[in-house]
């Protein structure tokens, strides 16, 4: 069994913090030596108590759902004999208010735009099966319950 961890790190500073105007802005270092500048999202805490500029939790969220989704699509095509020289994803999360009133994430969007090179060039239900079978394999995807979609394009680069 594999473990995943993260050290998510914020200090007040010389901020108050008791009348709740202190800066949200954190970091988040990973195991490699990756560190990434987080914060509240502008949505949730407005600026300057956010900071716009780094990644909030729900930006997170949908970026780890579309890598975990292209990792696994990437694995499959490959293993199919396709060769993919891009692959990039607009990918999207609605956030909305439950039955309780609480807000969360309960649609992704994945919008994967993948560029096939090579000379194997697959069929459109080929792609779709990918795509599925990516999702269905996705530990991520297998964790939540927010609904996940994929409505992703395809082209294929002739050789020159």
């Amino acid at each position: 069994m594999a473990s995943h961890g993260a050290t998510v790190e914020w200090q007040r500073g010389d901020q108050n913090f008791l009348d709740r105007r202190y800066s949200r802005a954190h970091r988040w270092r990973f195991d490699g030596g990756a560190e990434v500048a987080a914060s509240s999202s502008p949505h949730v805490v407005r600026e300057p108590f956010s900071n716009p500029a780094n990644v909030d939790p729900e930006e997170a969220y949908v970026a780890a759902l579309s890598s975990c989704h292209m990792l696994w699509f990437l694995d499959i095509a490959s293993r199919r004999g396709f060769r993919i020289d891009r692959y990039s994803d607009a990918a999207e999360g609605a956030m909305v208010k439950n039955a309780d009133g609480k807000e969360w994430i309960a649609r992704l969007t994945l919008r994967p735009h993948v560029v096939f090179g090579g000379e194997r060039v697959p069929e459109e239900a080929e792609v779709a099966a990918m795509h599925h079978e990516a999702h269905e394999n996705c530990f991520l995807a297998n964790s939540v319950r927010t609904a996940i979609e994929t409505k992703g394009s395809w082209t294929h680069r002739a050789e020159s």
